[in-house]
Formats: C-alpha cells, structure tokens, sequence
C-alpha cells in the first residue's frame, strides 16, 4: 500500500514559479515509478512529467519541456516538481501518482496510488 499527499499549489501570476511535493508512505514507495498529472476543468487527465524509481530516467510532456522539473529525494519519501515560467494554461489541478513498477507509463490508467490532489492557478 502506498500513501500520497501532495502540497505546494496555489495562486500565482504568469511568469512565476510553484515547487509541488509529494510526499509518500508505504514500504514500496521507493521503488515505484512516479508521475505527476494534471487536469483542467472540461480536460482529460494529463501526464505532465514522470521519472522511474531510481531517478535515473525523466519523461515530460512537450508543453512542459525547459520549464518544469522532476525530482525524487529517495531519504525523504518525497517527489517534487518545479515549475517555472508559469503559463495560464497551466491552470489545472496537479496529482501525483505511483506505480508500482521500475519505469514511466505516460497513461493514468498505468498508476496504481493517487494522492488527493493540489490547485494550481496561473493569472494573466
């Protein structure tokens, strides 16, 4: 069983950055491949970017390429995601999920665990 609780959304203007954690329990949270998604209001759920158990391997979606970054730290549990140069469509609630495998899958019917959650708004 796998535990994820994600923090760091919220309201910031374009241009600007947000750092999104997620922190993750359970005996078999280290050696699961991460992903984080996203969904907009109306959207499908989206993968935004994913990195595999060891961290050695990174996928992200264009759209996201050269601003955003993926990162894992193995001692606390946790996998973030810095996002800079914000766009407005970037707007969409952010999760974060688990799988229970070595590698990446970009579909989220590939995950296993999925945290709750966190808002991220972009002004104009």
């Amino acid at each position: 069983q796998v535990q994820l609780v994600e923090s760091g959304g919220g309201l910031v203007q374009a241009g600007g950055s947000l750092r999104l954690s997620c922190a993750g329990s359970g005996r078999t949270f280290s050696s699961a491949a991460m992903g984080w998604f996203r969904q907009a209001p109306g959207k499908e759920r989206e993968i935004v970017a994913g990195i595999s158990w060891s961290g050695g391997s990174t996928y992200y979606v264009d759209s996201v390429k050269g601003r955003f970054t993926i990162s894992r730290d193995h001692a606390k549990n946790t996998v973030h995601l810095q996002m800079n140069s914000l766009k407005p469509e970037d707007t969409a609630v952010y999760y974060c999920a688990a799988r229970l495998t070595t590698g990446v899958s970009r579909a989220p019917s590939g995950y296993d665990y999925w945290g709750q959650g966190t808002q991220v708004t972009v002004s104009s």
